[in-house]
């Protein structure tokens, strides 16, 4: 007999889902958690964090407004670190609230410790004093996620020289900001500084970024960076990072240029929170970023009464597919069977512009040999676009031209994220160009976007 049926290590997306299914078919749950509240780096430093940041520099900038009035109009003059941090903690203190009433109510346990592993079904949780708990598990769940690569060469002092964890907690915002990363997360933050009127340069040693998107959603992207100065330093690698007697961080390129800025973030990477769990006592090892290897259907680790979901095993280190990973392995753990995830899901980049995307991009399709066709949609072809102002955004769909069917979906702009699931419901239905032509949208929405781009495709297709 064990303690508990499952041990849950991590309260992040998988963490709490799982916990969360795992009590709802009546069985014992403890979560493990070394952070002071439950939610996971997700809640915390993660996701959460940088999308509220993302909406409080949209709102106080009036970034969407300007359309309307000018580069120069403001809703706040003067927006400084405080005014981000306010209503972040605000949102993160709800986000915690809600999670532990979800624990509660359905019985989850929690404890409070960083666990580690002292035998296969065995596990430590070491308090912040120091304290020692040991408890068994049936079954365990490794979600711990995921922490910032920080490497020797790169001088972070939590201030002016940051990883991606600690730029939600901004002492005060910075004239000019460079970025190295054009990850994800590199992205995302580069833009949403780009948004206040910060100087930005974004570093990336490869000659391009986010590859797993569509190449022409990409080159549109990057106009529009270059467009409001965002300068763009790619294919050179970073020789050194120094501070100057002035107090500037000098960033030195293998090119021989030299980026000048008052704050660095460094976002090139991250790597599993494992280093603390002794997964060698469990027999589970990981590879060099720290990541644990599963089987891609039931989320098993090479011991079968272990499971890993999240961040942790890597691609594609999504909140959403993180949290399916976490019901699919709770559910495999407990003999239940789960119903296999969709053949597509949507990513989304909450850079400023948005990008989200589903299906294949035209080079997948090419790559494939499918005969398609693509359509085109510009926001402000649509009357909704007008009336909000956008002078930019674009949808692109992919059709196969041979069976009608909808192959891929591509949205850079306002909304993105949230269009993006009705692109993501006619792939998933096999659907084609049918339901976007015949199909009726609310009007005036940008989800009009979907019928523009349809009709284009439709009429390159009847042309040929």
């Amino acid at each position: 007999m064990h303690d508990y049926d499952m041990i849950v290590i991590g309260s992040g997306p998988s963490g709490r889902r799982a916990a969360i299914q795992c009590a709802k078919l009546g069985k014992s749950v403890l979560v493990v958690e070394k952070g002071r509240r439950v939610g996971g780096v997700s809640v915390h430093t993660g996701t959460i964090p940088s999308k509220t940041l993302r909406e409080t520099v949209l709102n106080l900038s009036g970034w969407r407004e300007r359309g309307f009035y000018g580069l120069g109009y403001r809703v706040k003059q003067d927006i400084g670190a405080h005014d981000l941090i306010a209503r972040l903690h605000k949102t993160l203190n709800h986000e915690v609230e809600v999670l532990e009433h979800q624990f509660s109510r359905n019985g989850v346990r929690t404890a409070n410790g960083e666990a580690r592993f002292t035998g296969p079904h065995d596990i430590e949780i070491v308090s912040e004093r120091g304290d020692v708990k040991r408890v068994t598990g049936e079954k365990i769940l490794i979600a711990c996620g995921t922490r910032p690569f920080r490497p020797d060469y790169v001088p972070f002092d939590g201030n002016t020289v940051l990883d991606s964890d600690e730029v939600v907690e901004l002492s005060k915002l910075p004239r000019s900001l460079a970025v190295i990363g054009a990850g994800v997360i590199g992205v995302e933050y580069a833009t949403i500084f780009s948004a206040l009127d910060v100087a930005v340069t974004l570093i990336e040693p490869r000659n391009s970024f986010l590859d797993f998107i569509d190449k022409e959603l990409i080159g549109e992207f990057m106009h529009e960076l270059r467009d409001r100065n965002v300068a763009l330093r790619l294919g050179s690698k970073v020789d050194a990072i120094r501070i100057a007697d002035s107090g500037h961080i000098v960033t030195d390129l293998s090119d021989g240029r030299h980026v000048t800025s008052d704050m660095l973030l460094f976002a090139a990477g991250r790597v599993g929170a494992t280093d603390a769990l002794k997964l060698d006592t469990a027999g589970i090892e990981v590879d060099y970023r720290g990541r644990i290897k599963v089987d891609p259907v039931t989320m098993q680790t090479t011991v079968p009464h272990i499971y890993a979901a999240g961040d942790v095993i890597g691609f594609p280190s999504l909140a959403s597919t993180s949290m399916e990973q976490g019901r699919v392995a709770a559910c495999h753990a407990l003999g239940i069977d789960a119903h296999a995830p969709p053949e597509f899901f949507p990513y989304g980049i909450y850079s400023v512009p948005e990008i989200s995307t589903t299906g294949l991009t035209e080079e997948e399709v090419r790559e494939k040999g499918i005969p398609y066709e693509i359509g085109i949609a510009r926001f402000r072809e649509t009357s909704r676009g007008h009336i909000m102002g956008l002078n930019s955004g674009m949808m692109k769909m992919i059709f196969s031209t041979r069976t009608k069917r909808l192959l891929g979906v591509h949205i850079l702009g306002e909304g993105a994220t949230e269009l993006i699931h009705i692109g993501q419901a006619v792939l998933n239905l096999k659907g084609t160009i049918d339901y976007f032509i015949q199909n009726t949208f609310n009007y005036p929405t940008l989800a009009e976007a979907y019928k523009i781009a349809g009709l284009d495709a439709w009429n390159r297709m009847t042309a040929k």
